[in-house]
């Protein structure tokens, strides 16, 4: 199993202004809907009046079409506003838009149905009804913009189709013929009181629908921002968390070592003659206590961004060979084999980071290790470098692939681990972050592991321009 160790970075993100745009309008189609149904009781209930008023006046077979049209609008927009709340009502973004965009000729047709009262009743009712049916379009169009001026289009459609069914019902007449001369000022006048009133209905609606949208855009800023604060406030809780973690961790590993120090200091001064047994009992203890400070050093200046990185040339060869010297008697201590594998090969690094790195994998694996040995070998692919150190010790459960990368994290059940101090995995998992490399694992529990470290092609273009210098004689 292949376990990539580079860690994910979760930030809250702002939203697109696609993503508030689309949430913006579902919640206007919502405000629309809401309104839809006082609107239509209003509607429900003007409709007998005005019929009660027209017959008798006004031709019974237009009127009858009117009348069955207007109820069939009614039937048609209450089962449109039933349908929106049993299945689009907890629903936002798109599926609001694509319901309101399938029924959103309704509005039109209602408007433009109720535009035609003026048409069936205008030089042919009584002075007293027209009056009434003008009162009840002018409602109408009042009416609209406080019930559909939140969602523009609708409204828009609405109020259009309303003024321009008015407009045919004023003009009609008039080019037929059926306006007298006296009175073709009075139609001019009304025409022209109509459209003053459909552009100050347009504007305020206008305005209307700009207050409702404002008021959803902050909304929708106030609750990006309350999520972000919420994040950070949790990444604040975790950052507390690890730090006293680590504290805790970090003194309970510093302790030990300082108390052995001081028994082992306790008992040369009263005894002076076991010098020789406990000296090298007092050095173990001193470079435990070293290493532990090597190690929080580094994460401490790792996580500040403080470590300096220097790249040149590295021979991949003379690094093992170095590693070698290091790591050898160590692996001879513990009757272990420690082997290196490389074919001359120069790499464009940071020496110090990349021994750092390489260097904690095989002091690891050789702390895991009881029997067999460690390899440390080198490959060279088409896309990336590759650094393997294999083990044939304890491996390591898939359980904990993940978690061994933490700080102060201890399988408890690998042997050898006691003086081990659980910052070495931490440690390199940050620097190979920090150099844009990839570290991989690969184990299974008693039967030895595999670490990989992945330098990019695209990090190497340091070595291949001071290689072609070197060859052209440019580089000493």
């Amino acid at each position: 199993m292949l376990v990539d160790t580079q860690p994910a970075t979760h930030q809250h993100m702002p939203a697109s202004p696609e993503v508030r745009e689309q949430w913006v309008n579902s919640k206007l189609i919502g405000v629309l809907m809401d309104n839809a149904l006082p609107s239509l009781i209003s509607t429900a209930l003007a409709l007998p009046i005005v019929l009660f008023l027209m017959v008798g006046e006004v031709p019974m077979l237009p009127l009858t079409l009117w009348g069955v049209l207007l109820l069939g609008l009614l039937a048609f927009r209450y089962r449109m506003i039933a349908t929106y709340h049993l299945r689009y009502d907890t629903t936002e973004g798109a599926v609001r838009t694509e319901f309101i965009r399938r029924y959103g000729w309704s509005w039109a047709a209602a408007g433009a149905a109720w535009g035609a009262s003026i048409g069936l009743t205008f030089l042919q009712a009584s002075p007293l009804t027209q009056f009434v049916c003008g009162l009840v379009v002018l409602g109408h169009g009042l009416l609209s913009l406080t019930a559909f001026s939140a969602y523009l289009p609708a409204f828009r459609s609405y109020i259009n189709a309303l003024v321009a069914s008015v407009l045919l019902g004023l003009t009609g007449p008039m080019l037929l013929g059926m306006v007298p001369m006296a009175g073709l000022k009075y139609v001019a006048a009304l025409v022209l009181l109509l459209l003053i009133f459909w552009w100050l209905l347009r504007l305020a609606g206008e305005r209307l629908h700009q207050v409702h949208r404002a008021s959803f855009e902050l909304q929708f800023s106030n609750q990006e921002l309350i999520d972000s604060l919420t994040e950070q406030t949790r990444a604040s809780l975790r950052a507390v968390a690890t730090k006293n973690r680590f504290l805790a961790s970090a003194a309970h590993d510093l302790r030990q070592p300082v108390h052995a120090l001081s028994l082992y200091a306790d008992w040369l001064a009263t005894e002076p003659e076991m010098a020789r047994e406990i000296a090298p009992r007092m050095l173990q203890s001193t470079r435990a206590i070293n290493e532990l400070f090597d190690s929080l050093f580094d994460l401490t200046r790792i996580d500040a961004g403080n470590y300096k990185v220097r790249l040149q040339l590295v021979d991949v060869r003379q690094l093992f060979a170095d590693m070698a010297l290091q790591f050898e008697p160590v692996a001879a201590s513990k009757s272990l084999k420690f082997r290196t594998h490389a074919r001359p090969f120069t790499i464009w690094a940071d020496p110090v980071i990349l021994r750092r790195i390489l260097g904690n994998l095989v002091s690891n694996a050789l702390r895991h290790t009881q029997r067999g040995g460690v390899l440390l070998g080198f490959r060279e692919r088409s896309d990336v470098l590759v650094f393997e150190v294999w083990d044939t010790g304890a491996g390591i459960a898939r359980e904990h692939q993940q978690a061994i990368f933490q700080e102060f994290f201890r399988v408890s059940r690998h042997q050898g681990t006691e003086d081990s101090l659980g910052l070495g995995l931490t440690i390199v998992s940050k620097l190979t972050t920090m150099m844009g490399y990839r570290l991989a694992l690969n184990s299974e529990a008693n039967r030895g592991s595999v670490f990989r470290l992945m330098l990019p092609a695209c990090t190497q273009r340091g070595a291949a321009i001071a290689e072609g210098a070197g060859a052209a004689g440019n580089v000493p």
